[in-house]
């Protein structure tokens, strides 16, 4: 187990249909737990491959869960300095350090999702994003995600091809 560890105490909300994880809940539940390791890396200082363990193990992750935390995760870390930059200039009064870690680390993987895996849905991942953030912080941190993140997609001009 790592020396630092956070967000045990989460309320993750992965529903079961006939006993069967749905890939909505697994990607909910995987996506918890990247923003658990991104956050024991970045604050805890844990080495990368000691935080994913932990937490894929911590949150009973699946080979697909696992895959999905894993990508989110290790693509973060290699586009942080791009990510991190583009979350100062869209998190306009705010120094990237003065954020609360976990809105950080959120606001991180949220824009590797929107950047490089286009096959997510953007209202997907703004929502995802929200929903963990109102999870693991509190409501004002999902709206303060939803701005961030909404001001992104605009500038961008991010289409979002899902229904809903």
């Amino acid at each position: 187990m790592p020396a630092f560890s956070l967000l045990e105490g989460g309320n993750s909300s992965v529903d079961y249909v006939d006993g069967i994880e749905s890939e909505t809940m697994l990607r909910r539940k995987a996506r918890e737990a990247a923003l658990q390791a991104l956050f024991q890396i970045d604050v805890g200082r844990s080495e990368v491959e000691d935080a994913v363990t932990y937490v894929v193990t911590l949150n009973d992750l699946n080979d697909a869960g696992e895959e999905f935390c894993r990508e989110l995760v290790t693509g973060v870390l290699a586009n942080l300095e791009l990510i991190d930059r583009l979350i100062a200039e869209h998190a306009v009064d705010w120094n990237l350090k003065r954020l609360g870690n976990v809105e950080r680390n959120l606001l991180r993987m949220a824009l590797f999702e929107l950047m490089y895996r286009r096959d997510i849905p953007v209202g997907v991942t703004i929502n995802e994003a929200v929903e963990i953030a109102k999870t693991f912080a509190n409501d004002d941190s999902g709206r303060f995600v939803n701005g961030i993140l909404g001001r992104f997609v605009r500038e961008r001009n991010l289409e979002d091809d899902s229904e809903g």
